[in-house]
């Protein structure tokens, strides 16, 4: 039974005028614990990096960073291929602009989190993972790297010593490898069915997968995405879910600190 349990969600994942999912970033803030925010590369921009990163400083939410492929017209969930190295230029380059937003405001970079494809790519590919954990061992030990379970990325980080939190998707569905499986969403999601899905997990700690089959799933946060349709309410059913079950939500490093 997990009684702690961050809850996170991608935001400010706009450019400019255009403006991605249905609910407004405050609303949603205001249900989460960590908020991983883009960082300009997938998605966001300077203007939405200030505003977001204040909201979080505001609702005294973890702050994140929210790195991806150099790939605004693909909303970075297309793989790229390229090097390791470019890709962790690219990672530091975007997490140094969210630190630098959250020092403005007075707030602290409590994690990272890749993107899209890059996350994915990260999970299987050894030489990046290694490369992103040196990276953030370097030049900030204490800042948290999120990832799956199953992936190699924590492993690595598990393996360095770096803080690192595994994530339960609950807008996405699961294969019997422990990995989400990426599907383009057909209309909208139940909030009832998913919320019930992460109190399964909380409690039992385990996850249905599309093969039917029941597999155990280790994790200290929950995610789901602003751009899924019905956010708003699938964050207010997870969050009522959660603490109707006697399970509190808190930050990411307040998950990491108490188990301990």
């Amino acid at each position: 039974m997990t009684a702690l349990i961050d809850l996170n969600c991608d935001m400010g994942e706009g450019f400019g005028q255009w403006v991605l999912g249905e609910a407004p970033d405050e609303e949603i803030m205001s249900l989460i614990s960590s908020a991983n925010i883009a960082a300009g590369f997938h998605a966001g921009d300077p203007n939405s990096m200030d505003r977001v990163v204040k909201l979080a400083q505001a609702y005294g939410v973890g702050l994140g960073a929210h790195p991806g492929y150099n790939d605004l017209q693909g909303f970075g969930r297309r793989y790229i291929k390229t090097s390791s190295e470019e890709l962790v230029n690219d990672i530091v380059y975007q997490v140094g602009a969210i630190r630098e937003f959250g020092r403005r405001h007075g707030i602290p970079l409590q994690h990272v989190k890749p993107h899209g494809a890059l996350y994915m790519e990260a999970a299987v590919n050894e030489e990046l993972s290694q490369m992103i954990v040196d990276m953030l061992v370097k030049t900030s030990g204490e800042t948290i790297l999120f990832c799956m379970e199953s992936s190699l990325t924590y492993g690595i980080a598990k393996q360095s010593g770096l803080p690192v939190v595994r994530e339960f998707y609950a807008d996405r569905d699961y294969d019997n490898s422990g990995s989400i499986v990426f599907a383009r969403q057909v209309g909208r999601p139940d909030p009832a069915a998913i919320a019930a899905k992460c109190v399964k997990a909380c409690q039992t700690g385990m996850v249905t997968t599309v093969e039917g089959d029941e597999i155990k799933i280790g994790f200290e946060s929950i995610c789901f995405h602003s751009d899924t349709p019905g956010a708003l309410d699938i964050g207010k059913a997870i969050r009522n879910g959660l603490t109707e079950a006697g399970i509190t939500i808190a930050s990411a490093k307040t998950v990491l600190e108490q188990n301990s």
